[in-house]
């Protein structure tokens, strides 16, 4: 799983079975001080995240299997939104 930051929506008509109905966000991953952390990101999303919002992203076989067993062709899915989070320090 990765942290990461919505940035904008995918919008497309014409999908591939088992993708109607699903909102395509565009992710920015980020580090925890909230710096960019790599390339972003088209994400499937059933649980309502939007513009500004820290998300949890799951990607690979692990997105798929939220589908039930339906093959779907989703490489990476919002699995959470983030309310807050606690770094411990580590300058000891």
């Amino acid at each position: 799983m990765l942290l990461g930051k919505v940035i904008g929506s995918v919008w497309a008509t014409q999908k591939e079975d088992g993708m109607e109905n699903l909102k395509l966000l565009v992710i920015q991953p980020i580090d925890f001080s909230g710096r960019e952390a790599g390339a972003t990101v088209i994400a499937a999303d059933r649980i309502g995240a939007g513009a500004g919002e820290k998300v949890i992203i799951s990607r690979g076989s692990p997105a798929r299997i939220l589908f039930s067993g339906k093959n779907v062709p989703i490489d990476a899915m919002v699995v959470g939104i983030v309310d807050s989070y606690e770094i411990a320090d580590t300058d000891e």
